[in-house]
């Protein structure tokens, strides 16, 4: 299957064709809006973090930065820094322009002053945006598609019809070539079993172990995830336990073999369904996949959710019929038709598949017409 996108240097293939400004820490996020806001198309993403990290939580944001300026999505990067920051602006710009596209940076600090680098940002990101604009869609395999997996503000109908859906198209995507990549770990809990008997003996223990070590680290902080989940609104939406609310989530994976277990905002070495340890914060895990390369997400949303993504678009789909009714300007896929009208999840799910291609194409979502842009990077260590 084709699909028009943007095919970059590297190979990759781009659905969209943003600017993106990354701030190095916090104290450059300010300085990056203000960028950003000077020329229309260009996108930020501000953060909290940035300085005064170690070791692999150091690392982590690092690989989540780099990883949105190398996402095939971003035609061209502008790396804003403070100048004492604990993340160097080289560690970005060098792990980024490996994919071959161009890279800029302003310093604050070198630069004399905030009002200074932000007025050197807008020239540069003007000519990068120029550039951009050059760029042209081409005819380019589907197979190319990373596809991120998402579920939020779940309710029961959620694991009976909206993921089920997504399950297949997620199995039409892979048997075109392309990649899926299922996250949040957290609601593994209680259908890890399950996942880990469509995988290898090495890659179903990576999927054991990671839940092993979510419920480790909640229970250090003395909470435990069994008892805790759950949340709030999934259990007004009906889900009752824990182990519901997984065996629903991972029917977002399809029947498709389980080919690797990668770390947060870890890119893919292969093709295939791909699990990804992230939380099961919407937004942190969004960025992860993200961040990982997925150029498009399909989430999932029983009591729905507005949000979106700053670089990749976000398609909603419910399989609440009256949830589709009342956020209507929040939601893309009505899978409610399953229950309410007796539709095949497989004819929903082939509907579902057709809209990521329109996506893909150049379609915009509810969340990019809204302008949801939202950006978080989970944290596995304090701050120092």
């Amino acid at each position: 299957m084709k699909i028009q996108a943007y095919r970059r240097a590297n190979g990759g293939v781009g659905i969209r064709n943003h600017v993106l400004v990354i701030p190095a820490s916090v104290c450059a996020s300010h300085a990056a809006c203000r960028m950003a806001e000077g020329v229309p198309g260009a996108v930020a993403i501000p953060h909290e973090n940035g300085c005064c990290q170690v070791g692999r939580d150091h690392e982590q944001t690092v690989r989540t930065l780099a990883g949105f300026g190398r996402n095939p999505n971003v035609a061209a990067v502008l790396v804003v820094s403070l100048g004492c920051e604990g993340i160097h602006f080289d560690q970005l710009q060098s792990r980024i322009e490996a994919t071959g596209k161009p890279v800029a940076h302003v310093g604050i600090q070198a630069s004399g002053g905030e009002t200074v680098a932000i007025h050197a940002g807008i020239r540069i990101l003007t000519d990068l945006k120029r550039q951009a604009d050059t760029q042209s869609r081409v005819e380019c395999d589907l197979a190319g598609i990373i596809l991120g997996l998402e579920c939020g503000g779940s309710d029961a109908t959620s694991g009976i019809a909206a993921n089920p859906a997504i399950g297949v198209a997620s199995d039409l995507l892979l048997a075109a070539g392309g990649t899926s990549i299922l996250s949040e770990t957290t609601e593994l809990i209680g259908a890890e079993h399950l996942l880990a008997r469509r995988a290898s003996q090495e890659v179903g223990q990576k999927i054991m172990e990671i839940v092993k070590q979510t419920e480790a680290r909640a229970q250090a902080m003395g909470a435990d995830l069994r008892g805790s989940q759950p949340t709030p609104g999934n259990l007004v939406g009906g889900i009752t336990t824990i182990e519901e609310k997984s065996l629903g989530c991972i029917h977002k994976a399809g029947s498709a073999r389980v080919g690797a277990v990668i770390a947060y905002a870890e890119e893919p070495r292969g093709k295939g369904l791909i699990v990804m340890d992230t939380p099961g914060h919407d937004i942190e895990s969004v960025t992860g996949m993200v961040a990982g390369g997925a150029q498009v997400v399909v989430f999932s949303t029983g009591l729905g959710t507005p949000t979106g993504c700053a670089i990749a678009p976000v398609i909603k789909i419910t399989g609440n019929p009256e949830t589709f009714r009342r956020m209507a300007d929040c939601l893309d896929v009505n899978a409610g038709r399953i229950i309410a009208e007796g539709v095949e999840i497989e004819s929903v799910g082939r509907q579902l598949l057709d809209e990521i291609v329109a996506v893909c194409n150049g379609k915009l979502t509810r969340a990019e017409i809204s302008g949801h842009r939202e950006f978080g990077i989970t944290r596995i260590g304090p701050t120092f």
